[in-house]
């Protein structure tokens, strides 16, 4: 009877243990929507022409349904180990197309992380795999 509880208690110890364990699950940046820098909103000023504006920060995520006299460029990361960072540029034109109004909302004077890391993973499209092998420089020439 004894041994019988040892091993039930055991099991259940175990397998509570395997359930809520935390290995280290992977997790990755999430960005979403459009790259806005500072260095792009610092370059828009009003009196640029929808082409213009078009140049800088590229096509907007979202043009107002009624109005395309509104442009919203919204970027969103969401951090693997923390929270989620929104940034938000709201462009008006006026009737002429020439921008009269900029909205920044959130904060731009941080780089957006979104640089390629050298790991191991899934190869950048239009890279030869074989360049990702280790060169071995024992090979006699053919």
């Amino acid at each position: 009877m004894q041994k019988l509880t040892r091993i039930i208690t055991f099991s259940a110890t175990l397998a509570l243990i395997s359930g809520c364990s935390y290995v280290g699950v992977y997790k990755r940046d999430i960005p979403q929507g459009n790259l806005i820098t500072q260095d792009m909103v610092e370059q828009l000023k009003p009196g640029m022409t929808q082409e213009q504006v078009t140049y800088v920060m590229g096509r907007p995520l979202l043009e107002a349904p009624f109005d395309s006299r509104e442009w919203d460029y919204v970027s969103r990361l969401d951090k693997a180990y923390s929270g989620v960072e929104t940034r938000r540029v709201t462009l008006t034109f006026d009737r002429q197309g020439e921008l009269t109004k900029i909205d920044k909302e959130g904060d731009f004077s941080e780089g957006l992380p979104l640089g390629t890391e050298t790991s191991l993973g899934p190869a950048t499209e239009g890279t030869d795999p074989m360049d990702a092998l280790p060169s071995d420089s024992t090979q006699a020439a053919p």
